[in-house]
């Protein structure tokens, strides 16, 4: 069976890139929030 979705890249960059959340207050938060607790990637 073929999947329903298709994931595309560009959209998800879009939505959840590093340069996304870094406008926002929240993003800002997010991308803190997974630097204390050590990941190996921040973003997408």
């Amino acid at each position: 069976m073929e999947r329903l979705t298709k994931p595309k890249k560009i959209k998800r960059k879009r939505k959840h890139g590093f340069l996304t959340l870094m406008k926002s207050n929240d993003g800002r938060k997010i991308i803190k929030r997974r630097r204390e607790t050590g990941r190996k990637r921040l973003t997408v």
